[in-house]
């Protein structure tokens, strides 16, 4: 198939006006910024659910989705990501406080001048993305077992997540279809695979909850779709601006079919 005759409609890098091909090389540029930030912030957040922020793995997957299964979601958070915004001897009090039944009075003694003091900056309840610690109710219910996000959590985020990199993709795509790239098949499946693992991803947020390995799906669905991100920023910006002229697109002598 590489020698598929060029589509009449098909326009290489070469043959579109410079203007363009700046707007096309300044959208890469701040989608490959953004993307690079996505990142840090996935690591990030997963990385220290299994008590390890050095590396994320499948156990950090199963943690984020579906929760540890034995600790509270505020021993999680203490052990995890939140790990860092507390002296070590602060946590090991409200841990203890947990585990001892995190009743009110010791609540009023122990616990609230360090809740007070560490986590209402944030965790005051003007956030609705963060939980609310201010007052013994409401961080009494971050006492309870973890179980990961609630699917009414999940359901929000899940539209975020799909219409957000359903944009994205559509751009780089866009961009990415004045490249030449042959067999043809190929170029159409790095087009493709994204969307169809952006839908897998976050259907397999929620089967993670039921079946853990899906952990394994959302960990290659997102290796998968980053790499065709990778794939196709390099190649768009090589063909643009180093890369030569294919000769078919050279030989057809600026005609359009």
């Amino acid at each position: 198939m590489s020698d598929a005759p060029l589509h009449r409609m098909y326009h290489h890098y070469s043959e579109i006006p410079t203007s363009v091909r700046v707007l096309y090389t300044a959208a890469l540029l701040v989608l490959g910024m953004g993307y690079l930030f996505a990142l840090i912030y996935i690591f990030t957040t997963y990385a220290p659910k299994d008590g390890n922020p050095r590396s994320l793995s499948y156990e950090d997957i199963v943690i984020g989705y579906s929760g540890s299964g034995e600790d509270s979601r505020i021993e999680s958070a203490l052990r995890g990501p939140m790990r860092s915004m507390l002296p070590s001897e602060e946590i090991n009090v409200v841990i203890s406080w947990v585990r001892a039944g995190a009743d009110r009075p010791a609540y009023e003694n122990q616990i609230r001048p360090i809740v007070d003091k560490r986590c209402l900056a944030c965790h005051d309840g003007s956030n609705p993305h963060l939980a609310n610690l201010n007052g013994y109710d409401n961080l009494h219910k971050v006492t309870e077992k973890d179980t990961g996000p609630a699917v009414t959590t999940l359901v929000r985020v899940s539209h975020i997540h799909l219409f957000g990199l359903s944009f994205i993709f559509f751009i780089l795509g866009s961009i990415f279809s004045h490249a030449y790239v042959r067999p043809v098949w190929l170029k159409c499946l790095v087009v493709a695979t994204p969307f169809a693992c952006i839908v897998l991803d976050v259907i397999s947020w929620y089967l993670v909850k039921l079946f853990h390995p899906f952990a394994w799906v959302v960990m290659l669905g997102g290796a998968a779709y980053g790499a065709c991100f990778a794939f196709m920023w390099v190649v768009s910006m090589y063909q643009m601006w180093v890369g030569r002229t294919p000769s078919k697109v050279a030989e057809r002598a600026g005609s359009v079919g």
